[in-house]
């Protein structure tokens, strides 16, 4: 497809083309694996693009245009892992740099920015839904970088994307969102002013449980710039064969997505009911805290959902012992339904007093919504919360 074609061309059209041009050489509309590390030279110093996998890989290359063509950008980098992505931002920081932080993160973020980058740079954690508390905190501490997860995981909170972004231009600080629970088929930060998008590629925009993955797409060519060479330093790339399943899991992105939002939307309202929940929140719901919010700003809702069980973290094991089309498990994202218990798993790297002192507490359950039958999953956990 032309690129001119691309660009007036919807999301659903955009994931099934944007870097699946036909192979030049075959022809092959599924384009090939270059599994290679190396590529010859004409001369030395004379390549056709390709010269080192580390640096490039053709497979990648693809992938990389398909993703920036997803978030509407000019560059975007493929890397090993969601965490990578995020070393490499960091890495790209002055020595000594301020990062004012969302308090409600992803445990690896969290962990990697207390316990890694700690002794590098400075970290303050703040509630980026309160606009208030955001100019606060960037007139007081001149942060250079703003870190916005949103929807935060796991208790969804939203933060208005325009808003923050306007906030910390008016303070020279960089924004970057972690877009990762609505995927770019739900939310373009970047066009809501963002100066950089990542995504734990791992979760929907594979799709399929079989990658872990890290991106980011951006439109300063500088930073990219930057962003590559610490990459092509550091090392943490993403192989061709997981770049080629990537790019394949993207083709069913938009219907996916729709699927995630249409079984979370109704299994949201099923548990929003039940007389042994006492709290859920989903952002497509309207007792959601930034329903408006969401609906501004993104056009779907997504699959994520987080309730609070009536009961100590005794029942929330038990609950989670006796579900079976769920699967008891960290991450999210696949098409197959998952559940966790948060506090134990994904999140317990931070610490009990600060899980606390956000709502992250022990009768909390986390759902990544799958594109099974809705009424089976809640079948499901209907025969759990009979157990408790």
């Amino acid at each position: 497809m032309k690129k001119s074609t691309l660009k007036k061309a919807a999301k659903a059209s955009v994931c099934i083309h944007a870097g699946a041009h036909p192979d030049k050489e075959t022809g092959a509309v599924i384009p090939p694996i270059h599994q290679t590390t190396t590529y010859a030279q004409t001369s030395p110093g004379i390549h056709q693009g390709y010269e080192y996998s580390r640096c490039h890989n053709p497979t990648r290359t693809r992938l990389e245009e398909s993703l920036a063509a997803l978030e509407n950008s000019k560059y975007a980098l493929a890397t090993s892992s969601g965490v990578s992505i995020e070393m490499l931002i960091m890495h790209a920081l002055p020595a000594g740099s301020t990062i004012l932080c969302g308090d409600d993160v992803y445990g690896g973020t969290y962990r990697l920015f207390t316990t890694v980058f700690n002794s590098i740079h400075k970290f303050i954690f703040v509630d980026t839904t309160d606009p208030k508390k955001v100019e606060e905190a960037l007139k007081e501490h001149k942060p250079k970088l703003m870190w916005v997860e949103t929807p935060t995981n796991p208790l969804l909170k939203i933060s208005d994307i325009k808003k923050v972004s306007e906030l910390a231009k008016k303070y020279k600080t960089l924004t970057v969102v972690d877009n990762t629970f609505m995927s770019p088929y739900f939310q373009n930060p970047l066009d809501l002013g963002a100066d950089i998008v990542m995504h734990s590629m791992t979760k929907y925009i594979n799709g399929h449980s079989d990658v872990v993955g890290g991106a980011c797409m951006l439109n300063n060519k500088a930073l990219y710039e930057k962003l590559w060479t610490l990459q092509k330093s550091l090392g943490p790339t993403q192989s061709p064969f997981d770049s080629w399943l990537v790019l394949r899991g993207i083709k069913t992105l938009a219907i996916r997505m729709e699927a995630h939002a249409k079984n979370a939307m109704k299994i949201a309202k099923y548990l929003e009911s039940h007389p042994k929940v006492d709290k859920v929140l989903y952002p497509g719901l309207k007792s959601h805290p930034q329903y408006k919010i969401a609906k501004k700003q993104m056009s779907g809702f997504g699959g994520m959902i987080t309730f609070f069980l009536k009961g100590d973290i005794r029942k929330s094991k038990k609950f989670l012992q006796n579900v079976d089309m769920f699967s008891l498990a960290e991450s999210l994202g696949g098409v197959e339904s998952l559940i966790e218990h948060p506090a134990i798993m994904t999140h317990a790297s931070v610490p009990k007093n600060v899980r606390e002192s956000i709502g992250l507490t022990d009768n909390l359950i986390r759902l990544s919504v799958g594109i099974e039958d809705a009424n089976d999953l809640i079948s499901d956990l209907e025969r759990a919360f009979k157990t408790i």
